[in-house]
């Protein structure tokens, strides 16, 4: 567990593994913290031969926040992608992805596999496009190419995502009824999880770091990302594509759309998998974690 002073910020990280290992970097999706990543996920992976390298990406958890830059514009960051432009806004994914790379050459890794979800996948997806020399193969989950056509996600997913939260500070219990509504909405129907272990996940990232405007700056420079198909159709790294059927905030259309856009890359489809990674698929994200390593080492 340490900070690193990388691309002109301060990055948490921690390091788990032998360093003899092969490097495996994990990035979280918008507003989430390093801890979607639990220690028990990471013990599997460690087990199996990984030097496993997960972060807090900018502006959330214990890494650097941009406070001062306040809430952006959603309707302007929207329109600067469509109209071809770089929206105004305090940072980029492309610069979430800068912070990848450099995290790397800071530990003295010169090539890593790069796994992300959600946001995280579409950060993996540009630390391939935009630092190639850094990824030994690429994992994406629960993310999609930024293609305009594909199906956004539900309603009620939507809602659970974006709506305004209480205050923990002035409401602890209600904020923590929002927040378990909300992994409920986006959650895996296969695996339902349950509620006291929802509740201790919650309330370990709530006292860890409670930082909400840091979703609303994420979440802009997702909305303003340009669309990543025309780079993706040029990778030459292994690449493999995990995606839930029941996915109700980035439907599994998002996965088969980034598969089909990267040179070779697998797609595995998990039925009865939804927005998040319940325990009883660890092992099975592991294996499809390898079934990129493998063939990058072939």
């Amino acid at each position: 567990m340490a900070e690193a002073q990388v691309n002109g910020i301060t990055i948490y990280y921690e390091d788990h593994g032998a360093k003899e290992g092969q490097a495996l970097l994990l990035i979280t999706g918008v507003g989430t913290q390093s801890t979607r990543y639990p220690q028990a996920f990471v013990d599997i992976l460690t087990a199996r031969g990984y030097r496993v390298v997960k972060m807090d990406n900018r502006d959330i958890g214990l890494s650097q926040k941009f406070t001062e830059a306040g809430i952006p514009d959603f309707q302007a960051a929207t329109r600067a992608k469509k109209e071809g432009r770089k929206a105004d806004l305090p940072y980029q994914l492309s610069d979430m992805a800068a912070d990848c790379a450099a995290l790397l050459d800071h530990l003295g890794i010169d090539k890593a596999h790069v796994c992300g979800f959600s946001m995280g996948g579409m950060i993996a997806q540009l630390v391939a496009i935009e630092h190639p020399e850094k990824v030994l193969s690429l994992i994406s989950i629960m993310s999609n190419t930024g293609n305009p056509e594909i199906p956004g996600g539900t309603k009620e997913a939507m809602a659970a995502l974006t709506a305004p939260r209480p205050d923990p500070n002035e409401d602890r219990e209600a904020y923590m009824a929002a927040m378990v509504n909300t992994a409920r909405v986006i959650g895996s129907p296969a695996w339902p999880q349950d509620e006291a272990l929802i509740r201790k996940g919650i309330e370990i990232d709530l006292d860890r770091s409670f930082h909400p405007t840091g979703f609303a700056r994420q979440y802009a420079a997702i909305l303003a990302t340009y669309d990543r198909r025309p780079h993706l159709q040029k990778l030459t790294m292994p690449a493999t594509v995990i995606h839930g059927i029941q996915d109700p905030l980035v439907p599994i259309e998002g996965g088969r759309d980034t598969a089909a856009n990267i040179p070779g890359a697998e797609l595995i489809e998990i039925d009865g998998m939804g927005h998040n990674i319940p325990p009883e698929l660890y092992e099975r994200l592991a294996d499809g974690i390898e079934t990129a390593t493998r063939r990058a080492a072939a």
